[in-house]
């Protein structure tokens, strides 16, 4: 095996070289792959550990998580994320696990917002801890929030995460709602049998608060137990909500918008589908994540990795971290495999890989 710098400078020539031959375009920016769709948007998970047990998130039996030193560290998050912005990117989104869990959140969203040409720090959290961190968040720059809820029943709740907390959760959005977070968006994973009864409740969230509800079609991930039966179509929701609301219409979406816009007249807020399963939206995909232990994932469901983490930790210079980047992002396949291959294909647990 080749060492990392020598590999890393291997590539930083022969990307510059196979780029030469097929788009100029490559050669300029590391983020556009051989597709030409360009990365701007940046998803970091800060740590593998959560204060919930969500049953298609975590398996039964748990996760084996990484030790501290095995986790980037704040400084490592920086560096790799003003590396990402120095090529193009222009929102991070920080994950989990549970964003939140990590006590120097605060600390990375301050930093991040000091990096010049970054438009945009969203997070994806449980909620259970937002009204003790939400408003010093706010002030050391975080823009947007997604809170992930499943059922707007508490006994529901309790079965689904394995934990306590649905009223503080609930008070979580009506603080993010009080603070301006416009909208607030909240992220409801749509299971037969278990919750799709409950869409039209969260539907009609929207007439009076001004949240974004996006349902999540279920997807397979390691040890989530992903069944076809249980995958709920954007469609079928769809109908499912017209039978109430005859009015509700499509909106514009943009060019890199993983959520199909959707609202009810006169509704303060509106309805997303994320349809990953039944229509995915590959073509226009924009995003990139990096895992709790530093390792680059340019599909989310895809199983091959780079890591930045082991490279930084090597000594490898700006330029070869950039040719490293760039030589994964030129690998990225035009589209998943498909639903029903999914299944079959090993990839991380959700909570290891990052919301």
């Amino acid at each position: 095996m080749l060492p990392l710098r020598v590999f890393c400078r291997r590539f930083s020539t022969k990307r510059a070289l196979d780029a030469s031959i097929k788009d100029p375009k490559l050669i300029e920016s590391p983020l556009t792959d051989t597709f030409g769709r360009h990365h701007t948007y940046l998803r970091i998970s800060l740590t593998e550990r959560c204060n919930l047990r969500c049953l298609y998130c975590m398996p039964a039996d748990g996760v084996k998580l990484n030790p501290n030193d095995k986790i980037l560290t704040t400084e490592e998050v920086i560096r790799i994320s003003r590396l990402f912005v120095n090529e193009g990117v222009t929102k991070i989104r920080l994950t989990g696990g549970e964003p939140t869990v990590r006590k120097d959140l605060t600390d990375i969203v301050a930093a991040l917002r000091k990096i010049d040409n970054l438009q945009t720090i969203a997070m994806t959290t449980n909620g259970i801890v937002l009204t003790r961190q939400l408003v010093d968040l706010q002030r050391a720059g975080l823009d947007m929030i997604n809170i992930s809820l499943d059922t707007l029943k508490k006994e529901k709740f309790e079965y689904i995460t394995r934990r306590k907390g649905w009223e503080r959760v609930m008070m979580g959005i009506d603080l993010a709602l009080q603070l301006g977070y416009n909208p607030v968006k909240v992220n409801c994973v749509v299971t037969r049998g278990f919750n799709d009864d409950e869409v039209c409740d969260f539907v009609k969230l929207t007439e009076e608060k001004n949240v974004d509800v996006r349902f999540i079609e279920y997807m397979p991930f390691g040890g989530n137990k992903w069944e076809m039966q249980k995958m709920v179509p954007y469609q079928e929701m769809v109908k499912m909500i017209q039978q109430r609301w005859p009015d509700f219409h499509s909106l514009m979406n943009g060019p890199n918008d993983t959520s199909k816009a959707w609202k009810i007249p006169g509704a303060i807020g509106q309805v997303g589908f994320i349809t990953s399963m039944s229509e995915h939206f590959c073509g226009s995909c924009n995003r990139l994540r990096i895992t709790a232990d530093g390792n680059l994932k340019v599909c989310l469901f895809g199983n091959t990795e780079v890591s930045l983490r082991d490279a930084i930790r090597s000594g490898c210079s700006e330029e070869d971290l950039t040719a490293l980047i760039g030589a994964a992002v030129g690998r990225k396949k035009k589209q998943h495999a498909g639903m029903l291959n999914l299944v079959h294909m090993k990839n991380r647990p959700m909570i290891l890989i990052g919301g």
